[in-house]
């Protein structure tokens, strides 16, 4: 799964990700934008999670940080996403874990 992941995030292909949420207690379907693979920033445990942006959030767009024991089922698209749409920050100060040539977004 990790690695099928982050072949999209190198092909900029978006993803059905369907998994369990903790906060709502049930199982989402949502079409994402893989971002990165590695720890949570914010997140107490420093585990490995998959970061994704949820472009079907019901509340608003947002990034979405799933363990891996969460993830239930992964779907690659033939769909490009452009990561312009959805980066707002300086990528430099907040690197990437996965490299990837996504230009001024690398």
């Amino acid at each position: 799964m990790r690695a099928r992941f982050i072949e999209a995030i190198h092909n900029k292909q978006k993803i059905i990700v369907t998994f369990n949420s903790k906060d709502d207690n049930s199982t989402i379907t949502r079409k994402c934008a893989p971002m990165d693979f590695g720890p949570s920033r914010r997140a107490k445990l420093k585990n490995d999670r998959f970061h994704f942006w949820d472009f079907e959030s019901d509340k608003q767009n947002h990034t979405l940080s799933l363990n891996p024991d969460q993830i239930i089922k992964m779907e690659i698209l033939n769909e490009v996403f452009d990561p312009g749409c959805f980066i707002t920050w300086e990528t430099s100060n907040s690197p990437w874990f996965i490299e990837r040539d996504w230009g001024n977004y690398s």
